[in-house]
């Protein structure tokens, strides 16, 4: 049986509000320098569908290897997170299709336990196909998706009886500022009871080769999804970009430690966005920052999540230590106080 949350019956964060949001961002982010677009743009309908091709791609080691270390641990998770066979709400930031976390789910309904999986996605469609699969394959879990900005609009969690088991997969975490990221962990962490817990997934700082080939494929189905954010804004605001001014580009930041990807401008040229009121002059080589992702060290991850007011209990990683899934707790408010 599939529960859909009242979030999902506003029209989806409605029509108007997210036309309205779409708006407000481009005309901020394309008047300011550097010009800049938000990385939520990036997911419309083909751009959702770009990324799901880009994950499956040999540059591209996240996925799988995430993957990898969820199919090992995800009895371990599910047990330290879900004593005594009592209720398991999992609640996922960002799920997108959530095709990792039916490996948790397959272990929670393994221990023939009562589970609410309640996935959070700002793509409404993404969260279709999420909870398509998610019922087809196990039709005894029971649904609860919300279409909601998580960054903006954190949701309020009601409460449970039962434990909260909260994810954060594919690094998503790396998108953004760390600033916005200790927000994002700090707002889901504070709704977590004694005993609840979070996983979280980032990827670690490696050579920089590897980091650019998986940001720039050979096939060039990376740039594909970075250039769909001017079809986007053609599409949706009335823009006249031609997507063949641009080029990917996606460059490392050792100082920051984050790859991020660009639209360079190929040549000068004028473009106007009717829906936003903008003329726009781009010249050439002058850039569109679309998207960070930031890669962490052992340090840079503890720092993270003690200073959202979680605790690391266990970290796993891959051969390589290319990439980490670490289960955390919220720390005691008299521990933060110290902190």
């Amino acid at each position: 049986m599939t529960t859909i949350s009242p979030a999902l019956d506003l029209a989806c964060r409605s029509a108007l509000g997210a036309r309205t949001e779409l708006i407000r961002e481009v005309q901020n982010g394309l008047q300011s320098r550097p010009r800049s677009l938000k990385p939520w743009m990036l997911y419309d309908e083909l751009g959702s569908r770009l990324f799901e091709q880009i994950t499956a791609l040999s540059e591209y080691y996240p996925t799988r290897t995430e993957r990898s270390l969820l199919e090992r641990r995800t009895d371990a998770i599910v047990a330290s997170a879900c004593a005594d066979s009592q209720p398991l709400r999992v609640v996922e930031l960002g799920a997108g299709t959530a095709s990792k976390t039916c490996l948790l789910l397959a272990a929670a309904v393994r221990k023939r336990i009562e589970v609410i999986y309640m996935p959070l996605d700002v793509s409404a469609d993404a969260l279709e196909i999420a909870c398509r699969g998610i019922e087809s394959a196990f039709p005894e879990v029971l649904l609860e998706p919300v279409v909601v900005n998580y960054v903006d609009s954190p949701p309020k969690l009601e409460d449970f009886d039962g434990s909260t088991l909260a994810l954060y997969l594919g690094s998503s975490i790396g998108n953004f500022m760390p600033q916005e990221s200790r927000t994002i962990l700090r707002n889901i962490g504070s709704q977590l009871r004694n005993g609840d817990a979070l996983v979280l997934g980032t990827d670690l700082v490696k050579e920089e080769s590897i980091l650019i080939a998986a940001y720039d494929d050979n096939e060039g189905v990376t740039a594909a999804f970075n250039l769909n954010v001017l079809n986007r804004l053609n599409n949706e605001l009335g823009a006249d970009f031609d997507p063949t001014g641009f080029r990917h580009r996606a460059r490392w930041n050792p100082v920051a430690s984050r790859i991020e990807m660009h639209l360079e401008c190929v040549r000068d040229q004028y473009v106007e966005i009717a829906s936003a009121e903008l003329e726009l002059h781009f010249r050439e080589g002058e850039t569109i920052h679309t998207e960070n992702s930031y890669k962490f060290t052992d340090n840079t991850l503890d720092a993270l999540l003690s200073d959202s007011g979680l605790k690391i209990e266990s970290t796993w990683k891959d051969e390589r230590s290319w990439y980490a899934v670490t289960l955390s707790r919220r720390l005691d408010e008299d521990q933060c106080d110290r902190k």
